[in-house]
C-alpha cells in the first residue's frame, strides 16, 4: 500500500488503517491510533520532565550559592582588614 511504501508511518498505524477500512470502521481505528500516540507522546513528556526538575534544581542551586559567596566576599575581606590582616 503506498502508506506501507512512504515508509513514513510505523506498521501499527499502516494495519490498524486497513483493518479499519476493510471493516467499515476507519473513523473508530484512527481515534484509537491517536489515543496511542497521544498517550506515547504524554509519557515522552513526562519523562522528560522528571529528567529536567533535577537539573532545574542544581542550576538554582548553583545560581543562589553564587550570589551568596558574591555577596559575602567582600565582607570577608573588609573583616581582614580591620583585624590586621590575619
Amino acid at each position: 500500500t503506498p502508506m506501507e511504501a512512504s515508509g513514513i508511518f510505523p506498521p501499527m498505524v499502516v494495519s490498524m488503517v486497513q483493518v479499519g477500512e476493510e471493516t467499515g470502521q476507519l473513523p473508530d481505528m484512527l481515534t484509537k491510533v491517536a489515543d496511542v500516540f497521544e498517550e506515547e507522546v504524554d509519557n515522552a513528556v513526562a519523562g522528560l520532565t522528571s529528567l529536567l526538575e533535577p537539573v532545574m534544581i542544581v542550576l538554582l542551586a548553583l545560581v543562589v550559592g553564587t550570589i551568596v559567596v558574591a555577596l559575602f566576599l567582600p565582607l570577608i575581606t573588609i573583616i581582614q582588614d580591620l583585624t590586621g590582616g590575619a
